[in-house]
């Protein structure tokens, strides 16, 4: 809890022993927010031994960016001739479009949203232009592209970058039908043939991958997205552009819990629920080991329910069991 009170006001960071602040540096890498909390305490006198870790994480996090911003553009480049709609998501999208949920923030993938109509020119575009499957298993591929709202990840046999392709942001499994025309048809050019996502659509896919897609692994580092998004946007209109989306439920949570941890605009108090919710997302010691085992299970079991119904669900984790403990062969 300590490190989010710090992220959400770095002042908070004075007078701080050399034991609290390896917890807090050990969580933050643990969650991915350490180049993060390296630009929020940027110019704050800290202990020395603290300031070259973050000094450390502000030149990781300075060349992480510039290698996502290069991933992006070789995206453009490989897609441009298709004269298709790309859309940034994620971390990608916040540094590509200068907001502060960029700064510092750790990006992996390269995620963008193509209407799904355009996915088997992109899908062969991006094949000639380098990257191949990550998942070349049978089973697999045909999972996704059934049941996912995105291709098979692709990985590019030079750069070893990753990128996900999607066609909406949840699976068509899922309860909620985000409405996937309307992201892209809404969404902000940036030039080039790139765009991201409207402000509200921001907020509602990041609420979206973690309460409605997931475990709420990286649950710290996506709810401090949607904190900063809050605040660096007019969110009059993000209940009603939730509800649109049949997120509307989803979308008040991280808006709650991004209040409860960060400070963020919007109404106090939790619900019950929302408390089982902050365990899961607080559930680490000061080594940055994960606790609450049983809560992080419950969690895992809850993400796979939500993607698919129970029939499919069991039939899934029977056949990933099976091939699991099956032999190799050769």
């Amino acid at each position: 809890m300590t490190l989010c009170q710090i992220l959400g006001d770095p002042s908070r960071a004075a007078g701080l022993d050399g034991e609290q602040w390896s917890a807090i540096l050990t969580v933050a890498r643990a969650e991915q927010v350490i180049g993060t909390l390296a630009q929020r305490l940027a110019g704050l006198p800290v202990p020395a031994r603290v300031a070259a870790v973050l000094d450390d994480a502000r030149a990781s996090a300075e060349q992480g960016r510039r290698a996502a911003l290069w991933e992006a553009e070789m995206v453009r480049r490989a897609l441009a001739p298709l004269g298709v709609p790309v859309v940034l998501l994620k971390g990608t999208a916040y540094v590509a479009a200068g907001l502060a949920a960029g700064q510092g923030r750790s990006i992996g993938d390269c995620d963008i949203l193509v209407p799904c109509e355009h996915l088997p020119a992109v899908e062969a575009a991006l094949l000639a232009a380098g990257w191949e499957w990550v998942k070349p298993d049978p089973y697999d591929d045909a999972y996704y592209r059934r049941w996912m709202h995105e291709l098979p990840p692709l990985i590019h046999r030079e750069r070893d970058r990753m990128i996900d392709v999607h066609h909406t942001i949840l699976p068509p499994t899922a309860r909620p039908t985000p409405d996937a025309a309307a992201l892209i048809a809404d969404a902000v050019p940036l030039g080039g043939g790139l765009s991201v996502l409207s402000p509200a659509d921001m907020i509602v896919h990041a609420a979206a991958h973690l309460f409605a897609d997931g475990d709420l692994a990286g649950g710290l580092r996506n709810l401090w997205d949607i904190h900063c998004l809050i605040g660096e946007f007019e969110t009059g209109g993000l209940d009603a552009r939730a509800a649109h989306h049949q997120l509307g439920a989803a979308v008040a949570r991280a808006v709650r819990l991004a209040h409860a941890l960060y400070g963020s605009e919007g109404p106090a108090g939790l619900t019950a629920i929302d408390r089982l919710y902050l365990r899961r997302l607080l559930a680490r010691d000061g080594w940055g080991r994960e606790t609450r085992k049983a809560t992080r299970f419950g969690f895992y079991v809850r993400s796979h329910a939500l993607r698919m119904p129970p029939a499919m669900l069991a039939r899934h984790l029977w056949i990933k069991w099976r091939r699991r403990g099956a032999p190799a062969s050769g």
